[in-house]
């Protein structure tokens, strides 16, 4: 029986789809993960509450099956501010890559201050007699 419920679960994890805007914290990614720890010996994996398991694929089916969006659709596919969704994918790559760009840790930070040879700084000028 568990045989079954593997096979199902992988095959819910192809049918989900990837967000490639939202690498390291993409569901779909996140769902292959944990299926793969929970299943760690595939089809020969004993499954101690197969209850609890049936619901949780259940409910992932749901998810994927966008019966929640049928049932309760948007008036709108925008935000209470007017912007659309592409706009924010691209407002927030973009940002998302300058946070990445500008995240430094401590040490780097101490050791770009503190490196700096005398030559790259101005030399003082001497005060005027």
């Amino acid at each position: 029986m568990s045989a079954t419920r593997y096979r199902r679960f992988l095959k819910l994890c192809e049918e989900w789809p990837r967000d490639e805007y939202k690498k390291g914290r993409d569901l779909g990614t996140f769902l292959r993960q944990r299926v793969a720890s929970a299943f760690r010996e595939g089809e020969n994996t004993q499954i101690s509450d197969p209850e609890k398991c049936d619901q949780m694929y259940e409910s992932l089916a749901r998810i994927n099956g966008n019966i929640y969006r049928q049932r309760f659709p948007r008036v709108r596919d925008s935000s209470f501010t007017g912007v659309t969704v592409e706009e924010c994918k691209v407002l927030l790559t973009g940002s998302l890559q300058q946070m990445d760009e500008e995240k430094k840790g401590l040490w780097k930070t101490l050791m770009e201050r503190f490196s700096k040879s005398p030559e790259d700084t101005p030399p003082e000028k001497a005060p005027e007699k």
